[in-house]
């Protein structure tokens, strides 16, 4: 059987983040970009989550997030607090601005789920989404275990003095 799943996945995300950044432009939101959609979805679901959290759960890499937490910082949407248990972790909080730009963005994504759906049942959206979820934990499960063996392979660092 010739899978191109992959494939397609990757297609599908090229082509509906270059669709999520024209319907941006043509509703005149320019507050935030797709990837800081992501960032604000995530913050509007549970605030005062950590860096690490909110890579997680946004499937952007920490090198990357970073950058990205920095420019949204800087555009008063989000704030970096220091957790109140262990002030070497930092928790993102949302700005009222952000809070603000909720409703434009659900505006969007239901506009892009219509789109996504067009013609779809909704047994075959349920099927679907289910089936995605379930190839996206696949890939979390992989990664992690890439990331456990990579970190049990490290070599320890020499502490003699």
């Amino acid at each position: 059987m010739n899978m191109k799943a992959g494939h397609t996945i990757s297609q599908i995300r090229q082509v509906s983040n270059r669709i999520f950044e024209r319907i941006l432009s043509e509703r005149k939101i320019d507050a935030f970009n797709g990837a800081q959609g992501r960032i604000l979805y995530v913050l509007w679901q549970e605030e005062q989550i950590s860096l690490r959290e909110v890579a997680d759960r946004t499937g952007l890499a920490a090198t990357t997030l970073t950058s990205m937490i920095d420019r949204m910082e800087a555009a008063g949407l989000v704030r970096r607090t220091a957790a109140p248990d262990d002030r070497r972790k930092t928790l993102l909080a949302l700005t009222e601005k952000a809070r603000e730009l909720q409703p434009d963005y659900m505006a969007v994504s239901a506009q892009m789920n219509s789109i996504f759906y067009k013609g779809f049942s909704e047994e075959e959206i349920r099927l679907c989404e289910t089936m995605l979820v379930r190839i996206h934990d696949n890939l979390k499960q992989h990664d992690q275990m890439f990331q456990n063996t990579k970190k049990q392979q490290k070599p320890e660092k020499d502490v003699r003095g």
